[in-house]
């Protein structure tokens, strides 16, 4: 196994200054992936969903995972034994993903870190000439999203691909659903709607700043963040909900709904507007992110909005299950004239079935990406351009909310009034909180900047502009950041 350390790297000729330097053209060791040679994979982030990966790919054919790469030394030892019994062969350990990113005996890597690394270790990867497959978010912020386009069209001539872990996009159903709608069997389309009802209990509030696991490299876990005080019990997964490297959930299961939900309406580039109001509500924890939250994305002609539930259906009883709407909790429901579809059925104006679908849960992604990788034909589906613009939407809503304040629901409701769709999704939100408790007269929502954006710069404009922009792009440490010149 081969173990490394940061001081060690640091002083090599590698790292930073070598992306700096990179060209459109990939290093010359990398090369087309041939239909007879085995892709050699690493892994970058072993914890719970690199460890699904490991065991997607392990007896794989055509595939090996040649390497691991953690900050934690406990999440690589159990993987390594894992794969070494089952393929023959020990990965290479990495701790540092600069590192494993020089490893000419790499061909590609899946990330699947916190969401704080996904683009940097993204773009590095490819201009040191790996085929990258990262997670969603693809990204932290809308900055960073785009340097991922950018990479991957200055890379992709040269045949790199990156591919997104958005499943559903290869998901038959929707698919099918997308044909259906072309002849408009339900009228035309009136909004488009993402749903993530998912339970999120108190994180806990501890006394004071905690020390890291045993094994891990804070330094390097914290990458392009400050290595700022831990203020979370649970290390390995409460980060979802503390901004500098998470994104609450409609930036972490929403992604992939907030994908359908601007994908059946055929949208590419960004809203030229959005709207959130939210909070966190219930309980007083470590956590900043909202867990009940809506947003609104003014696309024309058909609009979309996505809503974020994080407490029980009643009474903050977590035994009495989740809300739907719709007969959906996590997921899509698409409005028609006629009718609407909740996942998998679609239904008339009455809640009759009208129609079935496929549900494959997007079974085949992976494989996806494994043959774009050898014939070298990108589909864009699943592009660097598809990620982005859906975990976009997701920092949009984030940052309206926090350049907003907590405001009446007087005033909340005038605000929304003339926006039948909007106002009756708050009053279903103001009643669910009812449900559980919790009075808005007194727990008072956080009502957001109404932002508006110029999709072409991806920059905010007017209003709040300053307060806006100023989440548009992160600080990142010296030794973690993404080029300007990708």
């Amino acid at each position: 196994m081969i173990q490394t350390t940061r001081r060690n790297f640091l002083k090599s000729t590698l790292g930073t200054a070598a992306v700096a330097g990179a060209s459109s053209s990939l290093p010359a060791w990398a090369k087309p992936l041939g239909a007879n040679s085995d892709i050699r994979i690493a892994i970058i982030g072993c914890g719970g969903k690199g460890g699904d990966h490991i065991g997607q790919l392990l007896g794989k054919a055509g595939t090996r995972i040649a390497a691991l790469c953690d900050p934690d030394d406990t999440h690589t030892a159990d993987h390594a034994n894992r794969i070494s019994g089952k393929q023959g062969s020990e990965p290479k350990i990495y701790k540092d993903y600069r590192e494993l990113c020089q490893d000419k005996d790499v061909d590609a890597v899946i990330i699947a870190t916190p969401n704080h690394l996904h683009s940097t270790i993204a773009v590095f990867a490819a201009a040191h000439g790996k085929h990258v497959y990262v997670e969603k978010p693809v990204s932290h912020n809308i900055w960073e999203g785009r340097k991922l386009v950018e990479a991957s069209e200055k890379y992709g001539k040269d045949g790199l691909i990156i591919h997104h872990g958005m499943q559903r996009r290869s998901d038959e159903g929707w698919w099918e659903i997308l044909e259906w709608i072309k002849d408009e069997p339900l009228g035309k389309m009136t909004l488009s709607r993402g749903l993530c009802y998912k339970p999120r209990q108190s994180i806990g509030k501890v006394a004071g700043p905690q020390q890291p696991p045993p094994g891990l490299d804070y330094d390097l876990w914290s990458g392009p963040r400050e290595m700022l005080p831990i203020k979370r019990q649970r290390f390995h997964y409460d980060w979802h909900w503390q901004w500098p490297y998470g994104n609450g959930d409609i930036g972490n299961q929403g992604p992939h709904q907030m994908d359908v939900a601007r994908w059946v309406t055929g949208q590419e580039a960004l809203p030229a507007s959005v709207l959130s109001i939210g909070g966190r509500f219930g309980y007083d924890d470590d956590a900043t992110t909202a867990n009940t939250q809506i947003a609104f994305f003014d696309y024309k002609p058909v609009p979309i909005i996505f809503e974020v539930r994080g407490l029980p259906r009643v009474d903050m009883d977590w035994g009495k299950g989740m809300p739907a709407y719709k007969g959906g909790q996590v997921g899509n429901v698409i409005h028609f004239e006629g009718g609407y579809i909740t996942e998998s059925k679609a239904y008339d104006n009455d809640g009759k079935t009208v129609k079935k679908f496929p549900v494959t849960d997007g079974a085949g992604h992976l494989e996806n990406w494994l043959d774009s990788m050898r014939t070298g034909k990108h589909d864009a589906r699943w592009s660097a351009h598809t990620g982005h613009v859906s975990a976009a939407l997701c920092h949009m809503a984030n940052i309206s909310y926090r350049v907003g304040k907590p405001t009446t629901d007087t005033e909340i409701t005038t605000t929304l009034n003339g926006d039948a769709a909007a106002l009756e999704t708050y009053e279903r939100m103001r009643q669910h909180l009812a449900d559980n408790k919790i009075d808005v007269k007194m727990d008072l929502p956080t009502l957001g900047g109404h932002l508006t954006l110029n999709p072409e710069t991806e920059r905010f404009e007017g209003n709040l502009a300053e307060e806006a922009n100023a989440y548009v792009k992160e600080d990142y440490r010296p030794g973690f950041e993404i080029p300007d010149h990708v």
